[in-house]
């Protein structure tokens, strides 16, 4: 069944479903009759010539420049020439799919004043699989992604390229194979299809989905780990944090703890220390914190996609035209590059809790670096090393980007969010994570294996997982297959589905 878009009941998973897995849409009736009527208003307003910016004037700093009609009609084509000014390698289908979409959902408001027939084209371009070629670098987040969102606009005029079927084509002949007319644009039009941050809410929308399941494979990792370090369990009683009364805490100490419930270390029969280091004892905390971080983000993301993201907005029910910055990218930006630093934290203190297991001073006697044969052999000493260069980029990478701003357009657009940077280097932040995690899995579980105690259910099932795709290290071997293939599972999120199968969700 087709996911309705409607201007108000857009969440992540929806955009998830359509941008990811190619999930149909439609316009909501109602949505269609607030398009019309939204641009019924603006056909009367440009016929008694009441100025109105991006319509029948310049924008930026030609916003004070009044257009004639002929001008009027050929305003919006030079405008999308001008902003498809990106420059790098095309971006994921799947970013411009859901840019796409989160763009309906705007029209979908009414509040626009584009012509219907633009609105509908985007819903056809998603529904038949024709998908512009969109430069990956360009957009500054405001007055919204332009650059990115005016090469979807090209194809309005039978310009640009796109993929259909796997191929690269001209935009003109992928419409046509598809069967796709081409609206062109009229008044309005152009800037109607561009100014928002489609793309910024689009990408970290897609992001938090991730980064979300991403955060309880930590916690899965961090119960393998501390089982291996023969932790003690008391700091993570969800009594604990529920007296300090952060929810993000409490939610990570109770999914650690099921997934060693069963664990000789429950049972007592496993001597711990009276209290462990901060790498291990933090963790409810630390991952706490970062869950609290993705829910505020979680929720600025879908505002924005049920948001009217325009200017100028044309209010039908006052008969007005209200200027103003709501294609301003920095309530998305600014929590993404919150979200950022949060990954970028809960992977070092991994590589923390990897350290002790590695460490014969720090390991509560296992042998140095993993190895039944150190000296000879140097078991997973290098491993460490990759964590480690995986993370100062991250370190690198999580330097804001929302305080970066950069005026453009002659100071007129003199504070803008750099929300596309946050999105961009946040895909790099957890490709790393994918990595920094999956070392720390293979060597829980090669800690794991020379214990020889019982673990938990949860641990167990992690552990079984993770030998399906590496073996146990008994002579040394070259690694980089084996993290290769962690990142990969890590990524495919295996260990967390079958942990869950194995004993309920960890949220």
């Amino acid at each position: 069944m087709a996911i309705v878009l409607d201007g108000k009941s857009l969440t992540i998973e929806k955009l998830v479903k359509i941008a990811r897995y190619g999930e149909k849409v439609e316009l909501a009736e109602d949505s269609l009759n607030r398009i019309k009527a939204c641009r019924e208003m603006l056909e009367r307003k440009l016929a008694a010539r009441e100025v109105m910016y991006g319509t029948n004037t310049g924008i930026g700093e030609f916003s004070e420049i009044v257009l004639s009609d002929e001008q009027v009609r050929e305003f919006q084509k030079y405008l999308i020439y001008n902003h498809s000014a990106g420059i790098g390698e095309p971006m994921p289908i799947e970013w411009v799919r859901g840019a796409i979409a989160s763009r309906i959902n705007v029209h979908a408001k009414g509040y626009s004043a584009c012509r219907p027939e633009i609105t509908l084209t985007l819903v056809e371009m998603l529904n038949k699989n024709v998908i512009p070629v969109v430069c990956t670098k360009g957009s500054v987040g405001a007055c919204g992604d332009l650059a990115p969102m005016s090469q979807i606009a090209l194809l309005m005029m039978g310009e640009g390229e796109a993929f259909y079927n796997g191929e690269r084509l001209p935009g003109r002949v992928a419409f046509e194979r598809a069967g796709i007319k081409i609206p062109g644009l009229q008044a309005r039009d152009g800037l109607a299809t561009i100014n928002g941050s489609n793309f910024i809410t689009a990408i970290s929308a897609l992001q938090l989905w991730d980064i979300k399941r991403w955060i309880k494979q930590a916690e899965i990792a961090a119960a393998m780990s501390l089982e291996a370090l023969l932790a003690n369990l008391k700091p993570y009683d969800e009594r604990v944090h529920k007296l300090r009364g952060f929810e993000g805490a409490i939610k990570s100490a109770r999914a650690i703890m099921k997934c060693i419930e069963g664990s000789d270390l429950v049972s007592g029969k496993v001597k711990t220390k009276v209290q462990d280091a901060y790498s291990m004892r933090s963790t409810p905390q630390v991952i706490g914190a970062a869950r609290d971080a993705i829910e505020y983000a979680w929720k600025q993301v879908e505002i924005e996609l049920n948001g009217v993201g325009d200017n100028p907005i044309f209010v039908v029910e006052d008969n007005l035209t209200l200027t103003g910055a709501n294609f301003q990218g920095t309530p998305i930006s600014l929590p993404m590059d919150f979200v950022g630093a949060s990954v970028t934290m809960v992977s070092v203190l991994s590589e923390r809790r990897l350290n002790r297991l590695l460490n014969p001073a720090l390991s509560q006697g296992l042998p140095a670096f993993l190895s039944l044969n150190p000296g000879f052999y140097s078991g997973l000493m290098l491993s460490q090393y990759t964590a480690d260069t995986l993370i100062v980029e991250q370190r690198i990478l999580s330097v804001p980007a929302s305080i970066q701003s950069i005026p453009a357009a002659a100071d007129q657009e003199d504070f803008v969010s750099m929300g596309m940077n946050t999105a961009l280097k946040n895909a790099q932040i957890l490709e790393n994570a994918y990595g920094v995690l999956g070392i720390e899995f293979m060597a829980a579980s090669q800690a794991l294996d020379i214990r020889k105690f019982k673990v938990g259910r949860g641990v167990e099932t992690a552990r079984k997982v993770v030998r399906k795709y590496v073996d146990f290290l008994e002579v040394d071997r070259p690694l980089y297959p084996d993290h290769n293939k962690m990142k990969e599972l890590v990524k495919s999120c295996e260990i967390l589905e079958e942990v869950e199968k194995e004993i309920g969700p960890l949220d």
